[in-house]
């Protein structure tokens, strides 16, 4: 356990820090599953919203820290290659 002043300051920091990241990443994570669950079920109403948002999402974990860039830039391109290949099938249909 910190001793000084400034190490519990540090470790109490830390810990609101590790709260507000974990609030930050579980919202990305349901955004992202929203769209999957609208990419399944082939529901363009939702399709192009839930898209925006999961994308969004993605780039503001990468601002506040929460992600790497390149694990941003695989997610939104697996993201967009599904997005694609869903309005693609449904564009045929």
């Amino acid at each position: 356990m910190a001793k000084n002043h400034s190490a519990m300051k540090r470790a109490e920091l830390s810990e609101q820090r590790a709260v507000r990241n974990a609030s930050q990443r579980s919202a990305m994570k349901t955004a992202i599953k929203k769209f999957e669950e609208a990419a399944a079920a082939g529901d363009q109403a939702n399709l192009e919203t839930t898209f925006d948002k999961a994308t969004r999402l993605v780039d503001k974990s990468v601002t506040n820290g929460i992600l790497h860039p390149n694990n941003r830039d695989r997610k939104k391109a697996q993201l967009a290659k599904k997005f694609q290949s869903v309005k693609k099938t449904s564009a045929t249909v």
